[in-house]
């Protein structure tokens, strides 16, 4: 198979390597870069668990070749914080129960940061229409909506966000 030269920027941090040009961004993430937070369910794209935030926008990283990144940013839920000092997402999404299995929770914290950056004061509407592509088996979403929009007062308020 054919082998490509990447440069990426993930979380901030310059990474170099070199990739069979197939490789999935999921499975570059994951298994090169050491970063299993981005969870693989459906593999076709329609669960959500594998959304990253690609130069400023969400993307389904089990869709994308790392070949298709190069030369881009890239955010994963690891950029949000960590046990010791969580980001506001992180903590409601606690706070407020909006996580049982936790599969789906790094893409919907994914896609919650994205609208969060461009949207500090949601509605309920347009939280539900931008989880609405992510799927949750366990939660019934009623928490998870709660965790957004609480996490939203708390970035209003002033609360610090790690990322």
């Amino acid at each position: 198979m054919k082998q490509v030269e990447i440069s990426v920027t993930v979380n901030k941090k310059q990474r170099r390597a070199t990739v069979p040009s197939r490789l999935l961004l999921s499975d570059f993430l994951r298994h090169n870069l050491g970063l299993p937070g981005t969870h693989v369910g459906c593999e076709h794209g329609v669960c959500g668990a594998c959304t990253v935030i690609v130069d400023g926008k969400t993307a389904r990283s089990c869709l994308m070749f790392a070949a298709q990144a190069d030369g881009s940013e890239i955010t994963t839920v690891e950029s949000l914080g960590s046990i010791k000092k969580m980001h506001p997402l992180q903590h409601a999404f606690w706070e407020e129960h909006g996580l049982q299995c936790g599969y789906c929770t790094p893409g919907m914290l994914m896609v919650a940061l994205e609208l969060l950056t461009k949207n500090p004061d949601p509605t309920e509407d347009d939280v539900r229409e931008a989880i609405s592509g992510n799927l949750c088996r366990c939660t019934g979403y009623q928490n998870i909506v709660k965790s957004i929009m609480s996490a939203a007062k708390k970035l209003r308020n002033g609360a610090e966000a790690a990322a």
